[in-house]
């Protein structure tokens, strides 16, 4: 893989089986809005954690003509509801700032991207970006063809549990999720169910899935051992489980991404929020996954890590379109990734945060800024003897 002159590109993936073994250490590094959860700050000013600027540094900075988030819908209080009319509790959607959330007449899960056509089109395109990641692959974990049952765990738009469907025909696949913004013409083996991964117990029966599917759930989960140790209880005695999470954390090997500068923040505030959120957004450093995966009781743990560059300046052409893809993914829909977090848990006000997202989105189109993040997946066996 070839770099530009003294810049470095992404080093290749790494992968190491722990079987009873310690893995290598992670690196360093009439709707209402959501209520925020106990402990959230009152206002942005008052959200002084090490590390993170205040809302006001964005505010002051000049920006060009050019950087105006024309397409945002920030500020705009009066959009027009698609779910107005509707009478399920189900569609009784959240809003923050015009764009909407899953219902809390279903569970109190406070999850922090929207749930309307702008996040899915985000969503399904990183879908895209993570299949090539994966060389075409849905999957890390080493299924036999004939498994039987699969579960995938906070599916989103369904793009995932549609495209696992359709490679395995003979399998029943299930998809969960806490809002019903999947499609409903589907294969015959596919189904989707309203259902809150956070709630432990889970609701399926023991030792019930040959496999169990779980993607992009930082930020959501309180107890990753106890959300592990609930799919552990669910697999069959010998079905696998996987986890695919990326780090909120954007870095560059080169010094490209300056300390202090908008996608510097990213991290940070995504960071101190999981603090005050009590939902770590960082899993991947602080290896959250793969402790909770050997607490479970999972052999054969296996984590795979890659470097995901962020925009196209990887010389290499796989990973420039990678990364093309994943800078697309973000920019479709930039507001959706931070919204709540930003506003509702650092306690933003809707013109800082537009502000922010304008010096965000300049500095992601720079091709100058190499920057990545570090995707991780860990997937484990459970015992035969683990009935």
């Amino acid at each position: 893989m070839s770099s530009p002159p003294g810049k470095k590109s992404p080093s290749p993936e790494t992968k190491s089986p722990t079987s009873g073994k310690k893995s290598h250490s992670p690196p360093s590094a009439g709707q209402k809005s959501p209520s925020p959860p106990a402990g959230s700050p009152p206002g942005a000013e008052g959200t002084a954690i090490e590390g993170i600027l205040p809302a006001s540094h964005w505010t002051d900075q000049p920006l060009h003509q050019d950087d105006d988030d024309h397409d945002s819908s920030l500020g705009d209080d009066d959009v027009a509801s698609s779910t107005a009319s509707l009478t399920s509790s189900i569609m009784a959607y959240r809003t923050v700032h015009g764009r909407t959330f899953h219902s809390d007449r279903i569970t109190d899960a406070q999850y922090w991207t929207p749930n309307d056509d702008q996040a899915t089109e985000a969503n399904d395109i990183i879908h895209h970006m993570l299949t090539l990641v994966h060389d075409g692959k849905l999957y890390k974990a080493p299924l036999d063809e004939n498994i039987s049952r699969a579960l995938d765990v906070g599916t989103g738009s369904g793009i995932w549990a549609l495209d696992f469907a359709d490679e395995f025909p003979n399998c029943q696949v299930l998809g969960t999720d806490i809002s019903p913004i999947q499609p409903t013409w589907v294969p015959p083996n596919l189904k989707f169910e309203i259902d809150d991964a956070t709630l432990i117990p889970w609701s399926f029966p023991p030792n019930h899935f040959d496999y169990i599917h779980i993607r992009y759930l930082f930020g959501s989960i309180p107890d990753w051992n106890s959300f592990i140790a609930q799919a552990f209880a669910c697999a069959t005695p010998g079905g696998w489980v996987e986890s695919c999470e990326a780090s909120c954390v954007l870095r560059s090997d080169d010094g490209t991404l300056v300390e202090g500068s908008p996608m510097d923040q990213w991290g940070k505030v995504f960071v101190g929020a999981g603090k005050k959120f009590q939902r770590p957004f960082d899993v991947v450093g602080d290896g959250l996954v793969e402790v909770a995966f050997r607490e479970a009781g999972f052999e054969e743990v296996t984590v795979w890590e890659f470097k995901c560059p962020i925009g196209g300046w990887p010389r290499d052409k796989k990973l420039k379109e990678i990364g093309e893809f994943a800078l697309a993914g973000i920019l479709q829909d930039i507001e959706g990734w931070i919204l709540f977090v930003w506003s509702q848990v650092m306690g933003w006000s809707k013109e800082q945060v537009g502000v922010y997202i304008a010096h965000l989105r300049r500095q992601l189109r720079d091709p100058n800024v190499h920057a990545y993040c570090l995707m991780r997946v860990v997937y484990g066996r459970k015992p035969l003897s683990g009935a």
